[in-house]
C-alpha cells in the first residue's frame, strides 16, 4: 500500500501538530472554485477517530487569547470545547516584594474574557475531529520527511515509513512540526538562539480558595511565576503553574517531595489562593528565544515554533502562530483564487512582510519583559516599578497592554471573504 494516494499534491504540511492542523482545516474551508489538495504529513501515530481522553489533574495546558478564540469561534471550531475551558477575567502582573502591579479585567475591555485556559488534549481532540471531516485533505501518518528539495515549480519531498519510501511534488510545502525540526539543517536555515539561562518548571497545582478566573504573573528575581485559572477537577481548585528558575537551580527545584515543592511555592506566590494543598507531575523545559534566518523561500514556508521559539512570560506562543496562520491562509487563498501557484514567492514574501511586524512587537514584549524582571539591578527595580504604577494608573497604557495580551494590536483577519 502506497504511503500517499498521489504523487503531486497543491500544498505538503510537515506536522500535525495545533499550527499545522489549524492551517489545514482552515484551508480546508475555503471557497474556492477548485480546492486545494493538502497532504498533511506528521511522524507520529495520528488517530482522527479515537476517542477524547478523561480529564486528567495533570494536563497540559495552552492560553488562548481572546482573538485567537475569536478565530476559532468564526470556524467553526470553538464551541466544542467551550465548556470545558477556564476564562481569564482578570490579570494581575505584580513584581515580588515590591509596590507596583498591573490589573486587568476583561469587563473594562468589553470582552467576555481577556482569554481562555484550554487543556492540550481539547484542542487536539478539536482539530482531529475537524480534519477527519475535511474534504479536501490528506493525513499521512506515521511518516517521516526525509529531504526537501527545491524544484522549477516547487519542492520535492521525499518520504519514508519503515521499508516505504515515496517522493511527491507540490508548489509549496509548509513546515509546521515543531521547534525541535530536523529539517532546517537540511534546507540550510539557520535558526538563531538566545539561551535565558532559565528552566520552565510545568506542573498543575490544586489550593484552597477559588481563582475567580483570575491569571497572575509575578515577576521574581530569579525569573516569572504564573499561575493560569484551569476548570476544578474533583472539587478541587486547579491552576496551571509556569515557574522559572536558573538552570543552576532548576534541578533542585524540581527534586523536591511534594510538600517541600508547595512550601516553597507559598513563599514565592503567597496567599492570594488560599494554601497550596496538591502539585501534580513536574516537567522542566529549557528556555530560549530561536528564530530562524529565514521563514520563507520560493515554495516554503516556516510556520510556529520553528519559525520562533518564545518564552512563555506572556503566553503568547501558540497565539502568535496561529496569527501567522491566518495570516498565511488569507495570503494563499488570495493569490490561489487570482489563478496564482500557492508557492508564488511575491505572495510569500507578501506574508512575510505581514506577519513580520506582529512577530517583533510580540517577541520584544516577552523577551524584554524577561530581561527587565529576571534582575535586582537598581536601576531595572525602578524602571519596573514606575512602569507597573504607569500602566496601572493610565486606562490608556492599560488599554494598549491588554490588547497586545488579547492578540489584538495588530491588523485581524477578515474571514468573511474567504470562507
Amino acid at each position: 500500500m502506497s504511503l500517499c494516494k498521489a504523487s503531486r499534491y497543491d500544498l505538503v504540511i510537515v506536522g500535525a501538530g495545533m499550527v499545522g492542523a489549524s492551517l489545514a482545516c482552515i484551508l480546508d474551508q475555503a471557497r474556492l472554485e477548485k480546492p486545494l489538495n493538502i497532504l498533511l504529513v506528521e511522524s507520529t501515530p495520528v488517530d482522527l477517530q479515537a476517542p477524547p481522553t478523561q480529564p486528567s489533574f495533570d494536563a497540559r495546558t495552552t492560553v488562548l487569547s481572546h482573538g485567537t478564540v475569536s478565530y476559532l469561534k468564526t470556524l467553526g471550531l470553538w464551541e466544542a470545547m467551550a465548556a470545558d475551558t477556564a476564562a481569564i477575567n482578570h490579570i494581575h502582573v505584580s513584581d515580588q516584594g515590591r509596590f507596583g502591579a498591573v490589573r486587568m479585567s476583561s469587563e473594562e475591555q468589553g470582552v467576555d474574557a481577556l482569554g481562555y485556559v484550554v487543556e492540550n488534549r481539547l484542542l487536539g481532540t478539536m482539530f482531529n475531529s475537524a480534519l477527519a471531516g475535511a474534504t479536501s485533505v490528506e493525513l499521512c501518518s506515521p511518516v517521516k520527511v526525509t529531504a526537501i528539495r527545491p524544484l522549477a515549480d516547487g519542492m520535492q519531498v521525499s518520504l519514508s515509513r519503515d521499508d516505504q519510501e515515496l517522493i511527491i511534488s507540490t508548489p509549496l510545502v509548509v513546515v509546521a512540526e515543531g521547534g525541535r525540526s530536523g529539517l532546517c539543517e537540511k534546507l540550510g536555515i539557520e535558526r538563531l538562539s538566545e539561551s535565558y539561562g532559565q528552566q520552565a518548571i510545568i506542573a498543575n497545582v490544586a489550593f484552597t480558595l477559588p481563582h475567580d478566573n483570575v491569571a497572575c504573573e509575578r515577576f521574581t528575581p530569579k525569573g516569572p511565576l504564573a499561575l493560569l485559572p484551569l476548570p476544578d477537577l474533583d472539587g478541587q481548585h486547579r491552576a496551571a503553574l509556569v515557574w522559572t528558575h536558573p538552570n543552576a537551580e532548576a534541578g533542585d527545584i524540581l527534586a523536591l517531595n511534594d510538600q517541600d515543592f508547595l512550601a516553597r511555592l507559598q513563599d514565592e506566590f503567597g496567599h492570594r489562593f488560599g494554601e497550596f494543598i496538591r502539585v501534580g507531575e513536574r516537567h522542566a523545559y529549557p528556555l530560549s528565544l530561536v528564530e530562524a534566518s529565514e521563514q520563507v523561500r520560493p515554495g516554503l514556508v516556516l510556520l510556529g515554533n520553528v519559525a520562533h521559539s518564545l518564552h512563555p512570560v506572556a503566553g503568547q506562543g501558540f497565539n502568535l502562530a496561529f496569527r501567522d496562520t491566518m495570516r498565511l491562509a488569507e495570503i494563499l487563498l488570495e493569490g490561489v483564487g487570482a489563478g496564482q501557484s500557492p508557492g508564488d514567492i511575491h505572495n510569500l514574501q507578501r506574508y512575510l512582510a505581514q506577519v513580520r511586524q506582529d512577530q517583533d512587537r510580540t517577541v520584544g514584549f516577552s523577551h524584554y519583559m524577561t530581561r527587565l524582571f529576571s534582575t535586582d539591578n537598581i536601576v531595572a527595580t525602578w524602571a519596573r516599578k514606575f512602569g507597573l504604577f504607569s500602566i496601572d494608573l493610565s486606562l490608556p497604557l492599560r488599554q494598549a497592554f491588554a490588547r497586545r495580551a488579547m492578540g489584538l494590536a495588530d491588523r485581524q483577519v477578515k474571514l468573511e471573504g474567504i470562507l
